[in-house]
């Protein structure tokens, strides 16, 4: 392999002429992402279940810094959504170098309280439409030698909770997938990747956060003894997007402060 010589960071973090589709941005994580990818560059797709105040706000956030980002919205727990998402950017042509796969379903419920359609959506937007995204836009990546899969994943791959069985079950699923279609996707120079958060203060966990016994009991027993904010993500993300990551494959990035550490 010839020998490219010195190469400057700022210019391996640079995602200028990049195209990201960032599942789940509209808040939470999946919107510091976007941001941390637009401020280096990148024409950012901001995806939202639907069409609301929260998905305007981070495209205009996201527009601050890269004016060409647009939104879209599509129900990733309905089957032929993904399908629909990707005809609307190919239409745009706007087919992404980058895909972070970050939108997620969460239900909170004793394992034997599950319902049918409770475990039915968490594989479907956890699991399944991740699958779909993957199909929908790697092609155009491995035949370009160059993309980016990203993973959200959770720390409940490690650490799964007593009341999130079939969540964790899935983000334990993905994760096997990335790992799988690392070494299948490695010759081409795609990278797939999982970023594994463990406890931020978004608007899933906010409320339960907000509880002094509760909030106290879970940083207790986080090694650096708080929790994350949203943006705490973004830099992992970042260089498993960009060419500074390039030789990072089928791995799992932890950004859990320690909690999935043993005992």
């Amino acid at each position: 392999m010839k020998d490219e010589g010195f190469r400057k960071l700022s210019d391996m973090f640079s995602l200028k002429g990049r195209t990201a589709l960032v599942t789940g941005s509209a808040r939470g994580i999946g919107r510091g992402i976007a941001l941390a990818l637009a401020e280096f560059g990148c024409r950012v797709a901001v995806h939202g279940s639907k069409p609301s105040g929260h998905l305007d706000e981070a495209l205009a956030l996201v527009r601050e810094m890269s004016p060409e980002s647009f939104s879209v919205s599509a129900n990733l727990a309905d089957r032929k959504a993904v399908a629909g998402l990707v005809d609307e950017l190919r239409a745009r042509d706007a087919m992404p170098d980058i895909l972070v796969a970050n939108a997620s379903v969460q239900y909170r419920a004793k394992w034997n309280e599950i319902t049918p359609v409770q475990a039915d959506e968490q594989m479907q937007v956890n699991f399944h439409s991740t699958l779909q995204l993957v199909q929908g836009f790697a092609p155009r990546m491995l035949e370009a030698k160059w993309g980016r899969i990203v993973t959200v994943g959770s720390v409940q791959e490690r650490r799964p909770h007593p009341d999130m069985a079939v969540y964790a079950a899935s983000k334990g699923a993905q994760e096997n997938l990335v790992r799988n279609l690392a070494k299948q996707f490695g010759p081409t120079g795609v990278t797939v990747n999982n970023l594994c958060p463990g406890v931020f203060l978004t608007d899933r966990n906010r409320e339960a956060l907000a509880d002094p016994v509760y909030g106290k009991a879970v940083t207790d027993v986080i090694p650096l003894h708080r929790y994350a904010m949203p943006h705490d993500a973004a830099g992992a993300a970042l260089l498993l997007c960009s060419d500074a990551g390039r030789y990072i494959t089928g791995t799992t990035i932890l950004v859990d402060g320690g909690l999935s550490l043993p005992k």
